[in-house]
């Protein structure tokens, strides 16, 4: 058996040993140099460059040679790739801490949009003209001008290919999968994996990253929050907002003593936007919006643990059926999405809505037409339910 307090002993003396070994050549290095200036100048000649690191050379071959002494040849070799392998795991830690806490940081700034947000500064990175960015008011022309690049990019998303709806059977394995891909786009924006349940691989520095998005973007800290939220966008969401708001006369039926200016704003703009579509579209276009978001929350929850990966099956079995009962296509979707996130850029008051409406795009293109080998292509390969008739025959 290995006696460890003597291995530890023999390693102590050999490093004192080696440590002193190292300190005497030093020395005999400086004096060596000493030796040679002096030399130098008693001739009334100095010493070449050339010369000098020689000399410098052979001192350090032989320190290397008292030391291989003491250690032997493997130990010293040994001993090289050691530093070498340390000195690595020291700069890649650094590179992954450095990089963690910039993440991190982004993560507390914007949350679910973090796929947006990185997508965003590589834009930027592109661009010769970045080292100032005007600052957008958001006014009645920038309205006009966000309905505008609404209705080109839901042209856009209508002109994709999409394979024909097909009938799903009650007890059909294609339900689970379709319950997944409903939470898409958010997926797409966020690099998630979109091949089970689970979001990312469980590890912690993924968890922590997962965590930070549905506390910083949701408010939502647990199983209860999250089955809250989940509730509220599958029975109230934007659905019922857009509801409210196509029926109020003006936007003052909306806004009440309590509300300041920056709210007051917030809800004229919402209003005119639903008043311009109120028409065009249903309360009941808004469940992408809602079911993708909810269907999003639901893999996250069982992904932390918050909930069990069967409650998250049952609870996309519910939002699957829900979705398929007002939407009809996987382009119709993803402009519900589109439609949902740009009355959400407007209660904010986001001004750089455009582009967050082009990442919505972006990332429908890749579900529907994108290459499997880029790990696209996923609705593509998951048909659209099918409306099934109810009747006699």
């Amino acid at each position: 058996m290995f006696d460890i307090n003597e291995i530890r002993k023999r390693a102590q003396q050999a490093n004192e040993q080696a440590a002193d070994t190292i300190k005497k050549s030093h020395e005999t290095t400086e004096e060596l140099i000493s030796q040679i200036e002096y030399s130098a100048a008693e001739k009334g000649d100095s010493m070449s460059t050339s010369d000098a690191e020689e000399q410098i050379h052979a001192n350090n071959q032989r320190q290397v040679e008292i030391l291989g002494q003491i250690f032997g040849t493997e130990s010293m070799a040994q001993m090289s790739t050691n530093e070498e392998l340390l000195q690595q795991m020291v700069n890649d830690r650094v590179a992954e801490v450095t990089a963690s806490t910039a993440e991190s940081l982004m993560e507390s700034m914007f949350g679910e949009d973090m796929g947006v947000i990185a997508a965003a500064l590589e834009t930027l990175g592109t661009e010769a003209d970045t080292d100032e960015i005007e600052e957008t008011t958001f006014d009645i022309e920038l309205e006009q001008h966000l309905y505008i690049i609404l209705e080109e990019t839901m042209d856009r998303l209508q002109s994709l290919p999409e394979p024909e709806a097909i009938p799903y059977q009650k007890d059909d394995k294609k339900w689970e999968r379709f319950g997944i891909l409903l939470s898409g786009i958010v997926s797409n924006l966020n690099s998630h994996s979109l091949q089970g349940m689970d979001v990312e691989e469980h590890i912690p520095v993924l968890e922590q990253r997962v965590v930070s998005i549905v506390r910083r973007s949701w408010g939502i800290d647990g199983r209860s929050d999250l089955l809250d939220m989940i509730r509220y966008l599958s029975q109230e969401g934007y659905i019922l907002r857009f509801q409210l708001y196509s029926e109020a006369s003006s936007p003052e039926k909306l806004m009440d003593e309590t509300m300041d200016d920056e709210e007051r704003a917030s809800v004229s703009r919402t209003w005119r936007f639903i008043q311009r579509y109120r028409s065009q579209y249903a309360p009941g276009f808004l469940a992408g919006w809602d079911i993708g978001r909810a269907a999003m929350l639901t893999r996250w929850g069982s992904y932390l643990g918050w909930i069990t990966e069967s409650e998250a099956v049952g609870i996309l079995w519910d939002l699957s059926r829900k979705v398929v009962e007002s939407l009809h296509s996987w382009r119709e979707f993803a402009q519900s999405y589109l439609f949902g996130g740009l009355m959400w850029k407007l209660l904010c008051g986001d001004c750089y809505a455009e582009s967050y409406l082009g990442y919505i795009a972006d990332a429908a293109a890749d579900l529907l037409t994108g290459k499997p080998e880029l790990n696209e292509g996923q609705w593509r390969d998951c048909p659209w339910p099918a409306q099934q008739s109810i009747g006699f025959i």
